[in-house]
Order: structure tokens, then sequence, then C-alpha cells
């Protein structure tokens, strides 16, 4: 049986609007199944740019709960959960597929491999008492695999732009991004410049 001490702020609604455009990020994450049997040009785009829709839905729960004062340990819980289910999803419907080409299944296990190991991290860094907090570069990854996933997904050529190629080079540019905010989390653990909390 886990004991926790009674919130100063009380008890926590669970339905508030944010997590609620969180629960339906994670509920909408398993439509990128069909992807195999909706593999044609009209409705890769429609899929591609469904898949960047979805993916922007963290901007708005992030903006409901700071507007709203629904920020909740549990949606703190959700939120990351959210984007890495659906960023995983993606991935293995897109090699399953064929989009994802065998060399390029090693940036997606680089890539995979760091969420896992910063989630991790900050795991650690919390039972602790300290904060990894976001930074630019981080940031930057994350807009970089949802543009690549973007593009795989379209696959087809768009607008002049063959959206396969500009999507394994955003891809390649996202994994090596995604190595070095890993890198920058664990050096910043590692040499003791956190956030000490409140």
């Amino acid at each position: 049986m886990i004991v926790r001490p009674r919130s100063p702020a009380g008890i926590e609604s669970f339905w508030n609007a944010a997590n609620v455009v969180t629960l339906a990020r994670i509920g909408l994450s398993p439509l990128l199944l069909l992807l195999p049997w909706f593999s044609g040009p009209r409705w890769s785009v429609v899929v591609g740019f469904g898949f960047l829709a979805v993916s922007l839905t963290d901007l708005l729960d992030g903006y409901l709960a700071r507007r709203r004062a629904g920020v909740t340990r549990i949606g703190k819980l959700l939120d990351p959960l959210a984007d890495k289910l659906l960023v995983m999803t993606a991935f293995v419907v897109l090699i399953a597929v064929g989009r994802i080409p065998y060399w390029g299944i090693v940036l997606v296990v680089l890539i995979l491999g760091r969420e896992f190991a910063v989630t991790s991290l900050r795991a650690m860094a919390s039972s602790e008492g300290a904060v990894l907090s976001s930074n630019l570069v981080g940031k930057l990854k994350t807009g970089l695999q949802i543009a690549a996933i973007t593009a795989l997904l379209v696959h087809y050529p768009l607008f002049g732009v063959d959206a396969h190629v500009l999507g394994l080079v955003l891809l390649a540019t996202a994994a090596a991004l995604t190595v070095w905010s890993g890198y920058r989390y664990f050096a910043e653990y590692l040499g003791g410049e956190i956030d000490p909390g409140p």
C-alpha cells in the first residue's frame, strides 16, 4: 500500500480540458496502424498532416493547463507518455511499410533509446528532489522528429518536393540532435547543474 501526503491544493480534477486533449492524443495514436491499408498518395497526405495536427495538440494542452490552472500530477505523467506513444507508433508503422530503410532503423533505435534513457534520468533526478528542465536543443529535436515523421508519412512528392527524401534527411538530423540533447541532459545531471526544485 502506498501512502501519500495530501496535496496542499486539495484533490486534483482528472477531467480538465488539458487532460482531455492529452487523452485524445493517446486515443488517436493507434489510428496510424491503418497506414498499410491506406498508403496511396491521397491517403498518405491525409495521414501525414493528420499526424502533424495531432502532434500540435501538445501545444494546446500545455496552453490550456497553464491558462486554466489545470496542471495536475496525472497530466504531468500522461503528457510525455502521449508524445512518446505517438512517435513510437509512427516509427513502428513507417518501418513496417518500408518507408524507413534498414539503415534508418539504426537512427530510430538511437532516438527511442535516448527517449527511454532521459525519461529514466528524469525519474532518478525527481527521486532526489531535483528537476531536469527542458533545453532548447531538446525542443528543437522534438520539432525535427515530428517534421521527419510527417514527411515520411506523406511519402509521395508534394508541391514539387520529394517528401520521402526530405523525411530521411530530417530523420538523420533529428537523430543527431536527439543524441546530442541526451548527452546534454546526462552531462547536466552528472555535473550537478540541475534545478534543485522548490
